[in-house]
């Protein structure tokens, strides 16, 4: 409930906000005579004869006007809105003519505000000042008076941070703790409705759900539908901003809204993320793009949050950095002191604040406050003095924001755990709002209240008064409250202390995550594809029977986006539950997609869950703990094996595949039995000793339509075709003797530099050190690479903060063992290199290809073996990096992606340490130098990144490190595990004037090339190998699926093809619309257009996409825009841009550059 705008009325102790609608009442009479009535005039009669016909025909007037501007009023899909559940209100949008960069290139168009995190940056000086009490800020007054015209309304937020995995593992903490946590609440806020609380997991909540009496649950349900209990956010977890990919935020929001919305009907609109270390505007887009209103954030750089503080400007609306219309605008709230504990909450003096956290008196198992004022109940001898001491609080702490609505958090990691707990909070707070609330001298007002309660407040306030700054742009959607546009990277909660190490803490499992999310991914498309193209209920068991597991998978890799799960920075054991539920979903999938491909080829029409199937996937794990490895193909003699391979992709995919077989004589053969040139080349391994694996890698060219399969066949024996070209391989060893097999022709490799080449590009070597040197291009230009692998050594370093003593230094001696292998297809150079210990931590490989019309022969594939770790103490406290020392002039300015989805300008500065120049790298990072060369590196996992000299790039690979720093966990990070990095790095020439890094503030885009190779190399082919040989003699019948009516331009990408809740048929749901496609359009740089002629360079244009005529064979029905998390259909609330027609009856859809959409719709198989 919100207050009343008074600033002396005494309102009851539970508040009350509205004033009466109807006039007061004069009680004395007038004492002007009474004047004689005049003659009706006849319009007068008129109006009175017809008085009723004239008021209805105005308000059917009234009643067209309101139907013209806001449309017909939409029934609501869900079964309960709670009570006090209010639609959104989104303006429509204003247009503001945008920011151009140099040249006018519509890539450099930028949304105007009023503040950057780069201005920022720019401005602060970092010098880390005590500030007194408020250490990070400065001694807060107030005159007094500021409350005399509006008076001081404050929440008091009640709520408990659960960590689903930290300290102990989800389960753990679920038994425990969280189950009495919400038992807790439900108790204590069913004995006083003036109780308020927020709730956010509900990987918890549904745990709990589940496990509760009918009684608990209709009281919580009864809670949320009162408004006591708000669920904000919603998701599966809080996840994380740096290292989650924005398919797997979509994933658990989703996952945590629809399941809230189909089990107690409500939806939220706000979000609170108080423990994410550093911030995305992915997040913020994806949330708006959810429905969401606002946002509450806590963790950003303590010299950051002063700066806001100073002007007032910790309330704004995150605006998107190419947003040129505000319809990404959402309403932000930036905690402003050092954390979300009682201490730090109330007010800028945390031995004040601490005092009013009443868990911390002696008797209940929380720390005592460390200042040694330790807080006391309230009574009627103290109240009056506890009250204006806290009171002082909540007035100093209102100064750094612009309204008179104040927001006050109650609560901590896993608060409000019994029964007496919550009282003595809830009875003590009680008695001070009341003492508060009956004095109007203090001109405020306090009470228990939600996030909901105080936006809605605030909102309220700032519709009344205008709190705009002269010249500020502001926002068309909230009046009063500045504009910002970037990122809250990288965080410092205090000194020096970065964030970040997290970015790179437990690489193995953030690998492990983007397999899952990339073979959940292509899992519900092959389920979408089997659904629809079935269509019968028999077929449809296989499918179906599958959606418990599917949902199991959802929900382990919603889980480990939580910010101490795909973070790298929980204990070791818990570490280990996420691995091993990964490692379940990940088997899950393989073992359905083994069999889904079955059925779409048309092998098996029926297929059941239980019956084996003839192929398995190509990639096996056989722990949770360890790399995948492939399956070895040996067909006998007169027999092939045949692979299936599935494009996950929008477009047909031209690319070298490769299998391992256990012999190099094989030949290759298509679907049609033609054959298919090929190359077989040595499997090397990380073993000093014995590098060759005894192994073989065959290469071939494939071509896989796409969201399609194709078949190869690999055969030994097989007449008329030729057999796979061995490598030729050049050995330089420290040994006399050549490591060489008997198939391979060998000789010695000589010189200080060493080469390997295609059609496109030379790549030079340091054969000394076996280190790449440089790129020579076809155009006659070069660029120095200068490949560099190092260490810093890091004893302050921990799973949260990256502290190096002094810069890393290089490892690589002179010497180690070096191949070459040179084939028509692939070119390699791989390294075992010599380091100062017996074992090198690290080997690696450099590949180019050679493929007519690939992406592959474009861009080098460089892969790193890591493992960092031995029997002693060599590598602790050790942090391994890779480095690109090339010739680029860049002024140490770079761009990393935030999320997978957006680019952020990067910028180094001298003024700030070197572990907080370093960034998160999701995906990518290029630097782009003055002239517009740019050099790309793309990664399929998440890591750390950063430009610490010109024309430097460095990322961080691997972090072993022994001790606790200091951030609560309690241990270090030791449990490295053996990984491979892969990345493939581009190097691009602008055709076109392009924007200059130094003066253009502005995030770049990458070109159109650079975005697939990035989709290439993160959603990567799908193969199954059949499990039993057949007679090569015997020639089957082509086998391909194709379900694409024609592939999908290059700057649109199908995020997701899935249906939902497959154990629904299309008569349980709404309208029919079973399945669903989420769409996505890239903006992407024309300074960098692909090479001519090259297939990949077809683009959306501004041509609508006619969803109907998408498939092949399949009719597209009941097309209907939806929100990301599936649960709202006003597409000008979402902020979606304006289609020409309608698309429910014509299926066309536009989508604007970095525009993600999604929409409901049904497939029938076409007659």
């Amino acid at each position: 409930m919100a207050f009343s705008s008074g600033t002396g009325s005494t309102s009851s102790r539970r508040g009350g906000w509205a004033r009466s609608l109807l006039p007061l009442s004069n009680s004395s009479k007038s004492k002007l005579p009474r004047k004689s009535p005049r003659k009706r005039s006849s319009p007068r009669d008129f109006i009175f004869a017809n008085f009723f016909t004239i008021g209805l025909s105005i308000s059917v007037l009234f009643f067209i006007a309101i139907v013209f501007r806001y449309g017909i009023p939409k029934p609501i899909s869900s079964p309960f809105k709670p009570r006090n559940y209010r639609q959104p209100k989104f303006k429509k949008p204003i247009y503001r003519k945008p920011t151009l960069s140099k040249g006018g290139n519509e890539v450099g168009s930028a949304a105007v505000v009023d503040i950057t995190t780069k201005d920022l940056y720019d401005r602060i000086e970092f010098l880390d000042v005590d500030g007194g009490p408020w250490k990070q800020g400065w001694r807060v007054t107030y005159k007094g008076d500021e409350w005399d015209s509006e008076k001081l309304k404050v929440f008091v937020v009640p709520h408990s941070h659960n960590d689903p995995g930290w300290k102990l593992t989800v389960e753990e903490y679920y038994v425990q703790q969280t189950r009495h946590i919400l038992d807790t609440i439900v108790e204590a806020l069913s004995k006083d409705s003036r109780r308020k609380f927020i709730w956010e997991e509900m990987s918890y909540l549904e745990r709990w759900w589940r496990e509760s009496s009918e009684a608990k649950r209709e009281a919580f349900f009864n809670l949320v539908n009162n408004g006591q209990l708000e669920i904000v956010g919603g998701g599966w977890v809080m996840n994380d901003e740096a290292n989650s990919h924005y398919y797997a935020i979509i994933e658990q929001m989703t996952e945590g809204n629809m399941w809230l919305n189909d089990t107690i009907g409500a939806i939220p609109k706000n979000a609170w993320a108080i423990d994410p270390f550093g911030y995305s505007p992915t997040m913020a887009y994806l949330l708006r793009r959810m429905g969401f209103e606002n946002m509450l954030i806590q963790r950003t750089h303590y010299e950051l949050k002063k700066e806001l503080a100073l002007h007032k400007n910790l309330e704004y609306m995150w605006r998107q950095s190419w947003d040129v219309e505000e319809t990404t605008d959402i309403f932000v709230h930036m905690m402003p002191f050092y954390s979300y504990d009682i201490p730090h909450t109330c007010g800028p003096e945390p031995a004040v604040c601490c005092q009013f956290d009443f868990a911390r008196r002696r008797g209940f198992f929380y720390e005592l406050c460390p200042w040694e004022q330790h807080p006391v109940d309230i009574n009627e001898d103290n109240v009056h003095e506890q009250a204006l001491k806290l009171l002082d609080q909540y007035k100093k702490k209102s100064t750094l924001f612009r309204t008179n609505t104040l927001l006050i958090p109650l609560g901590d990691d896993f608060r409000y755990i019994s029964i007496d707990e919550a009282e003595v909070q809830f009875t003590n707070y009680q008695l001070l709002f009341d003492y508060i609330n009956s004095n109007p001298s203090l001109n405020s007002e306090v009470k228990f209240g939600t996030l909901e309660d105080y936006f809605q407040t605030l909102r309220e306030e700032a519709e009344r008064i205008n709190y705009t700054l002269p010249g500020e742009v502001g926002s068309g959607q909230v009046a009063g409250f500045p504009s910002l546009s970037g990122d809250f990277f990288t965080y410092a909660d205090r000194q020096q202390d970065y964030w970040s190490g997290y970015y790179v803490s437990r690489p193995f499992f953030k690998s492990v995550d983007r397999v899952l999310e990339q073979t959940l991914r292509a899992s519900e498309m092959m389920i979408a594809l089997l659904l629809g193209y079935c269509q019968t209920s028999q077929c449809e068991k296989f499918p179906t029977s599958f959606s418990y597991k599917l949902t199991a998978a959802r929900r382990n890799l919603a889980l480990f986006q939580h910010h101490d799960g795909v973070t790298g920075t929980a204990k070791d054991h818990v570490v280990v539950d996420y691995g091993q539920r990964m490692h379940t979903s990940l088997q899950d999938l393989q073992i359905f997609m083994s069999k889904a491909v079955e059925v779409l080829l048309g092998i098996r029409h029926e297929k059941s869950d239980q019956n084996p199937s003839q192929f398995e996937a190509e990639h096996v794990r056989s722990r949770y703990d360890v790399q995948p490895v492939r399956r070895i193909i040996s067909p006998p003699e007169g027999r092939a094996q045949s692979v299936v391979v599935f494009n996950p992709l929008e477009q047909t995919r031209v690319e070298i595949l490769m299998v391992i077989v256990n012999r190099p004589d094989v030949t290759v053969l298509d679907s049609n039995w033609s054959c298919v040139k090929s190359q077989v080349s040595p499997e090397w391994q990380h073993n000093k000793g014995k590098i060759f694996s005894g192994r073989h890698r065959l290469f071939w060219q494939a071509s896989v339509p796409a969201m399609g399969l194709q078949t190869y066949y690999i055969a030994n024996g097989f007449v008329g075709c030729e057999k796979a070209k061995p490598a030729k391989l050049k050995f330089s060893t420290s040994s006399n003797e050549l490591p060489c097999s008997t198939q391979y022709t060998c000789s010695k490799l000589d010189g200080d530099l060493a080469e390997i080449k295609n059609r496109h590009m030379t790549l030079t070597f340091d054969a000394k050190l076996g280190l790449l040197h440089q790129m020579s291009h076809k155009d006659g230009s070069q660029t120095v690479v200068g490949e560099e692998i190092g260490m810093y050594t890091s004893p302050s370093s921990g799973a949260y903060l990256f502290k190096p003593d002094g810069e890393a230094q290089p490892i690589v001696q002179a010497g180690g063992q070096m191949v070459i292998s040179e084939g028509p297809l692939m070119q390699e150079f791989y390294s075992y290199p010599k380091t100062e210990w017996d074992q090198s931590p690290i080997s690696h490989s450099t590949r180019i290809y050679n493929g007519d019309n690939t992406i592959q022969e474009l861009l080098v594939e460089k892969e790193y073996h890591v493992e960092l770790f031995d029997d002693g103490e060599n590598f602790n406290d050790k942090e391994l990096i890779v480095r690109f020392k090339t010739d680029l002039d860049n002024r140490r300015i770079f761009y990393s992606d935030l999320n997978g989805f957006q680019m952020s300008r990067r910028e180094t500065y001298d003024k700030i340490p070197l572990q907080g120049n370093y960034y998160p790298m999701p995906s990518l990072a290029f630097m782009q130098s003055l002239t517009g060369q740019r050099f790309s590196v793309h990664s399929r996992q998440s890591l750390g990144v950063a430009s610490l000299k010109n024309g430097w790039l460095e990322v961080m690979l691997d972090r072993r490190l022994v001790r606790d720093d200091g951030r609560g966990l309690g241990q270090g990070v030791m449990d490295n595990r053996p990984m491979n990095v892969l990345f493939h790095i581009l190097k691009e020439s602008n055709i076109s004037s392009t924007a200059d890094p130094v003066s253009s503030h502005l995030p770049l885009n990458p070109s159109l090339l650079s975005y697939c190779v990035g989709a290439h190399l993160n959603y990567p082919m799908h193969a199954f190998i059949a499990k039993k040989p057949q007679e090569a003699s015997v020639q089957l019948p082509p086998r391909s699926f194709s379900p694409l009516s024609a592939p999908l331009p290059h700057d649109l990408h199908i995020v997701s093809f899935k249906v939902p809740q497959p154990l629904k048929d299309s008569q349980q749901l709404h309208g029919g619309s079973r399945f669903v496609l989420i769409i996505q359009r890239r903006q992407w740089d024309s300074a960098y257009y692909c090479q001519k002629g090259m297939p990949q360079c077809s683009i959306m244009a501004d041509n609508p996409v006619n969803l109907f005529h998408m498939f092949t064979d399949l009719t597209v029905l009941n097309v209907k825009a939806t929100s990301l998390n599936l649960l709202h259909d006003d597409t000008e609330m979402l902020g979606y841009i304006k289609q020409l027609g309608d698309v429910a009856q014509e299926g066309h859809v536009m989508v604007s550059p970095m525009e993600i959409q999604a929409y409901k719709l049904e497939l029938r198989l076409q007659q």
